[in-house]
């Protein structure tokens, strides 16, 4: 199981949450189900980014009831979180095709 690569997992929450509201628990297993298991993401690194995300004004919360009937918080995309992800996709996509272009040189 592999750790994420440091900054992206703000980005990686961002991108799972398009799909719609989630929970912690519905949000990592949605990275490591998408990742084929490559990226887990640990709940100690999980809800504090959820909550830095929220207190930046990037996702909103609320709490509903899990499919299991159990309490839990949902996190949804704001607008500023929609435009965050754009951005951060746009670096991403810029800084993965130069490091590609790197490792293909002799």
């Amino acid at each position: 199981m592999g750790e994420l690569v440091q900054g992206t997992l703000d980005m990686l929450i961002l991108k799972t949450l398009c799909r719609g509201s989630a929970h912690g628990y519905a949000i990592a297993e949605h990275i490591a189900r998408g990742s084929d298991d490559v990226l887990r993401v640990e709940e100690g690194a999980l809800y504090p980014a959820l909550h830095r995300l929220q207190v930046r004004g990037l996702l909103s919360a609320e709490w509903g009831v899990s499919e299991n009937n159990r309490r839990a918080k949902f996190y949804r995309l704001t607008a500023v979180g929609r435009r965050q992800l754009a951005q951060e996709a746009s670096y991403w996509a810029r800084m993965t095709a130069g490091i590609a272009r790197i490792m293909e040189t002799a």
